[in-house]
């Protein structure tokens, strides 16, 4: 393939992109500076010990060294939540958007849908299994609300509203599963050399890993399921929007 087919290719691609309705590029910076700036907040708390400390329940995060001499295990902890994963997910997906909106490939198909499943999972699995055990004190009172709650709430709205839509398949989510399941596999192994679970759930010296890997199951399948919604939705909008869904193309 030359250059000239490659630059064929690209502009097609652009051109048969539906028009972007008003205002769907500041929408997405919306979305992706929230989760930016959440992100960074909670990154930055975590350096400088900003958090109030809490002793942890079984084997889970929070036994690092007050100060700077806990500085990178708490950012190891704070980077291995999938919390995190998914509203850095968002950012990523919604930043590409902003940038080029019109650009349509497998790649940025398989991030957007990543990210509504994802950042969907946070916010229920926090509401329904941590939050009515947790206690949130001092920065948590901003931050935990600001990723579990307000993050998940403005990405959905706003691709509800401004889409892309028409860019969703369910042969999608194999690859949209390949982040949440290297996710599973990085808290697993760092959990068994540290001795330490982002969450209760997963906490392998506690429970086993019969009740862990049955617990990870119910939440896999209850993501297949979040992501065929999304998909059932992303065909209904784009009819309704005129647009060609991934399926038609």
């Amino acid at each position: 393939m030359d250059s000239r087919t490659t630059t064929t290719a690209t502009t097609a691609t652009i051109e048969s992109a539906p028009p972007l309705r008003k205002g769907a590029r500041t929408a997405y910076a919306v979305v992706a500076l929230t989760a930016w700036a959440g992100s960074g907040l909670v990154t930055l708390l975590n350096l400088v010990d900003g958090y109030e400390h809490s002793a942890p329940e079984g084997h889970t995060y929070g036994d690092n060294a007050a100060g700077m001499a806990g500085a990178f295990g708490r950012l190891a902890d704070h980077f291995s939540y999938f919390t995190e994963w998914s509203n850095i997910v968002v950012a990523v997906t919604f930043t590409l958007l902003a940038l080029a909106p019109a650009v349509r490939t497998t790649l940025r198909r398989v991030l957007l849908l990543d990210s509504l499943i994802m950042i969907t999972v946070t916010a229920i699995v926090y509401a329904v299994l941590l939050a009515p055990t947790e206690t949130v004190t001092g920065w948590s009172v901003l931050t935990n609300p600001w990723q579990h709650k307000v993050v998940p709430a403005l990405t959905v709205l706003v691709w509800l509203i401004w889409g892309p839509h028409g860019w969703f398949s369910w042969r999608l989510i194999p690859a949209a599963l390949i982040i949440p399941v290297a996710w599973i596999v990085w808290a697993l192994a760092r959990g068994a050399v540290v001795g330490a679970y982002p969450y209760g759930f997963l906490d392998v010296a506690t429970h086993g890993y019969g009740s862990v890997f049955t617990t990870i199951g119910g939440i896999l399948v209850f993501a297949m399921v979040v992501a065929l919604i999304y998909i059932g939705l992303d065909r209904l909008l784009a009819r309704r929007n005129g647009s060609s869904s991934s399926e038609e193309r």
